[in-house]
């Protein structure tokens, strides 16, 4: 049967390392951010050369971001359902 220092042991690596698995460097934030711009110019890119924009310019790059803000609110603004469980001064709230 273990000891509870060995349990204790491996709890507190397994906190470890949830707890560093969500750290990102600066270079992954970087490709993040890269990734997602690439996304955005896949998906909104074609939709803003039909509208009249040329590829590769200021106004084409701006018509891309206008588009995934306008997208990203239409998400955002959706309707919320929110349900509290809990005791006396102490609630958990989840909004779905």
């Amino acid at each position: 049967m273990p000891t509870k220092k060995i349990i204790f042991r491996y709890a507190l690596s397994g906190v470890v390392v949830i707890l560093l698995s969500g750290c990102m460097t600066p270079a992954e934030r970087a490709a993040r951010a890269q990734a997602e711009v690439e996304e955005m110019i896949k998906v909104y890119g074609p939709a803003c050369e039909k509208l009249g924009y040329k590829p590769d310019t200021d106004l084409w790059r701006d018509c891309i971001l206008r588009l995934a803000a306008r997208a990203d609110n239409r998400y955002r603004d959706r309707p919320r359902m929110t349900t509290c469980t809990g005791q006396q001064g102490f609630y958990n709230c989840m909004s779905y």
